[in-house]
């Protein structure tokens, strides 16, 4: 089954004028499953492994979780995902309300596009929209281009979790997600 079918969760336009559609799907999607195999290709080739934390499917279903695959023009062009965040919290930010960002992924010639940006902030949006206070996610300093993405787009460090916690290279970060209730505070500031 194609996506392209589907009626879209979102759409964006990209910085060189084409649509981006957002569509929300099962994590075993076909599409998915095969965005999900190149991204960890992606980590065979720069770590030598695939990404080992659990993965359940489950936990990517609405309201708990979301896959969102990007297609431009139907051409299955990224994805990226978020579930409740099971692991320790980090310590800068003691409210349990956190989830994490999975699998930010825009195949080769769609890169530089402004896609990955759209995909996180759909992501983000959909988290805070759920409920969530803050993401998390982890990467690895073999992926200094996801590093510079997600600090351009205001992630710090956090605290490290889950089996990668302990490990040379690992890369935690965060960001705390504002919502209404931040904005009158803010503004009543």
């Amino acid at each position: 089954m194609s996506t392209s079918a589907e009626s879209p969760w979102a759409q964006a336009r990209l910085r060189d004028g084409a649509m981006a559609a957002l569509r929300a799907v099962p994590y075993d999607d076909p599409v998915a499953r095969e965005l999900v195999a190149r991204v960890q290709q992606e980590y065979v080739d720069r770590y030598g492994g695939p990404d080992e934390a659990a993965v359940d499917p489950a936990e990517f279903v609405s309201p708990a979780g979301l896959f969102l695959v990007a297609e431009v023009d139907g051409v299955p062009a990224g994805c990226g995902a978020w579930r409740r965040h099971t692991g320790t919290p980090p310590a800068q930010d003691p409210d349990p309300a956190v989830a994490e960002v999975k699998r930010v992924y825009v195949e080769p010639a769609f890169r530089r596009r402004g896609l990955a940006q759209v995909l996180v902030a759909a992501l983000e949006d959909s988290a805070r929209r759920a409920g969530y206070r803050s993401v998390v996610l982890n990467s690895g300093d073999r992926q200094p281009e996801a590093i510079a993405l997600y600090e351009g787009l205001g992630y710090g460090p956090v605290a490290g979790y889950g089996i990668y916690a302990g490990e040379p290279g690992a890369v935690f970060l965060g960001k705390r997600l504002s919502g209404p209730a931040d904005e009158t505070e803010e503004r009543a500031s």
